[in-house]
């Protein structure tokens, strides 16, 4: 009789910590952890020319790098509103894509000074011309507003050495749907480059549709021209979130030998 009640009184005991004995599924920090690429949108023009371009870029950059990725991206404005019943906040995304193929309007001042302390404070703006024509609207207006944003710091052609060039893959040449400008122009403040513009078009080479097509044809360089693109946009991704670390020191020996290793452009 004592050793029943005892052994009832060790089971009631031991009760509470059940729980703690079983296997349990670890979570992570969920879904909020994950990079979300973002497409500013804009009055006039066209801010989306390429919608599935982000998309793809995001799922490109998952399978190749460690990046935890959102594949959704989202669409914002520059002044933070409500989508979905929830706040998407310009600062909440380190990667902001503005892409288009015809003339824009000129951004209100009050955005302008929002846009350019989300760029000062650590952001990042990729600046696609779908228009792929230098000198015509979209170029205009892209032009008109990297004047109003830094005045004193115009948009420059960037050295084929740069940091964005060997984030991730080593390039060359800077490609995208088309070849027509060989070479990335931006803003480069304190010694990183906040703004990149480019006028080849890398959207309309990473856009697929929801059937695995390609949207559009790559030229001249066909498969390969795109397969570059896709490596540009994955550097971007990783210049945007490691800067230039790797232009330390410590990497220039491997860097040197594998662009003895590398073959092609």
């Amino acid at each position: 009789m004592k050793r029943t009640r005892r052994s009832a009184l060790a089971a009631l005991a031991a009760a509470p910590l059940a729980p703690l004995c079983v296997p349990r599924t670890a979570h992570a920090i969920g879904p909020g952890s994950k990079l979300k690429l973002a497409q500013l949108l804009y009055t006039g023009g066209n801010p989306v020319p390429r919608p599935t371009a982000l998309r793809r870029l995001s799922w490109e950059v998952e399978k190749r790098t460690s990046v935890d990725m959102a594949l959704e991206p989202v669409r914002l404005r520059v002044r933070s509103g409500q989508r979905g019943g929830a706040r998407e906040d310009l600062f909440r995304h380190p990667f902001l894509y503005l892409g288009g193929d015809s003339a824009f309007a000129p951004f209100p001042d009050e955005d302008l000074a929002r846009l350019k302390r989300f760029l000062v404070y650590g952001g990042f703006l990729l600046v696609d011309s779908a228009e792929a024509r230098p000198g015509e609207g979209f170029d205009s207006s892209v032009r008109k507003l990297a004047a109003d944003l830094f005045p004193s710091r115009p948009l420059a052609k960037l050295a084929p050495g740069h940091t964005l060039s060997k984030s991730f893959y080593l390039l060359g040449r800077p490609v995208g749907r088309v070849a027509t400008v060989p070479h990335l122009e931006g803003i480069t403040r304190d010694g990183r480059t906040l703004l990149v513009y480019c006028q080849n078009d890398m959207g309309g080479a990473w856009a697929r549709d929801n059937f695995g097509q390609w949207e559009h044809s790559v030229y001249p360089g066909g498969a390969r021209q795109r397969e570059l693109a896709i490596r540009w946009g994955v550097n971007l991704v990783m210049y945007a979130l490691c800067v230039d670390y790797k232009a330390d020191q410590v990497h220039i020996p491997f860097i040197l030998k594998r662009r003895r290793w590398r073959v092609g452009p």
